[in-house]
């Protein structure tokens, strides 16, 4: 993006997490500082693009399986991103037209995109509401979130490649929790996450350097500190997995291997 194109409220000069994945989808919705810190991650994490391509995969077929087979025609998408093929509205309201969805997110770039994210089946409805995940009285306040959905009714929170992004000073099973709370039983939690499972303490020590110098705060978390944000929810098969492995639609042979990908993903009922 040209510099007069910078809208108001942006910092050119600083990297965001929606600008980054854009880069690594291949989009063009970034500027220098992005693309400078997306190569500074992947100094360490070098198939850091593949993962941001399957974690897309996984959110289509996530959404897919809960619009047709699970009955849900509510999404709650927070840490939304910059608009590309498959958001959360297509993929549900192809299967289902009347099915509803919000977007959240904190970048006012994607606010300019918004239009895209609003273009909605004229059967259902969607909504952008600008706010800041690590704030959910916030976002749960937003008088268009509850002119959108019912929360009375089951809804599916999204949090798909955003929780990473919120550090342990900033209470993520809290902010969590407090999401959860709003929602009706019979909804889902849907969460992808960035893991350190695969990594040696050395190639650790290299991703949280690089993190670091990166300008975009990043909290890797283990198999048990993801499964945590699951507590007292029931977990759908096939659990904490990786999105390579959940409900695949590609044979083995095909997918690539979970320790390039290293993102954890799990789907949850709330009881």
């Amino acid at each position: 993006m040209e510099d007069e194109w910078v809208p108001a409220g942006i910092d050119p000069t600083k990297a965001h997490p929606s600008r980054r994945y854009n880069y690594w989808l291949g989009g063009k919705d970034n500027f220098a500082v992005d693309r400078e810190s997306a190569e500074v991650v992947a100094s360490a994490w070098p198939t850091v693009s593949l993962s941001a391509r399957e974690n897309r995969r996984f959110l289509k077929r996530v959404v897919g399986y809960l619009a047709g087979e699970a009955g849900i025609h509510q999404f709650f998408d927070i840490g939304t991103g910059l608009p590309s093929a498959g958001n959360v509205h297509e993929v549900a309201q192809a299967i289902e037209p009347t099915s509803r969805v919000v977007y959240v997110d904190n970048d006012p770039v994607v606010l300019v995109h918004a239009r895209a994210l609003l273009n909605s089946d004229p059967a259902g409805r969607t909504a952008y509401i600008e706010a800041d995940l690590r704030e959910p009285g916030t976002i749960l306040s937003n008088p268009d979130l509850r002119a959108t959905l019912d929360l009375s009714r089951p809804t599916a929170l999204m949090l798909v490649a955003t929780m990473h992004f919120v550090t342990d000073d900033h209470d993520p099973y809290g902010i969590v929790s407090r999401l959860l709370s709003a929602l009706a039983p019979g909804s889902f939690l849907v969460m992808t996450h960035a893991t350190s499972e695969h990594l040696t303490p050395e190639q650790y020590a290299e991703n949280e350097e690089a993190n670091a110098r990166s300008g975009v705060p990043f909290r890797l978390r283990t198999r048990e500190e993801f499964a945590r944000f699951f507590d007292g929810l029931e977990l759908l098969p096939p659990g904490v997995t990786s999105v390579v492995d959940w409900r695949p639609d590609v044979p083995p042979e095909d997918r690539p291997s979970v320790e390039d990908v290293s993102m954890l993903c799990a789907l949850a009922r709330v009881p």
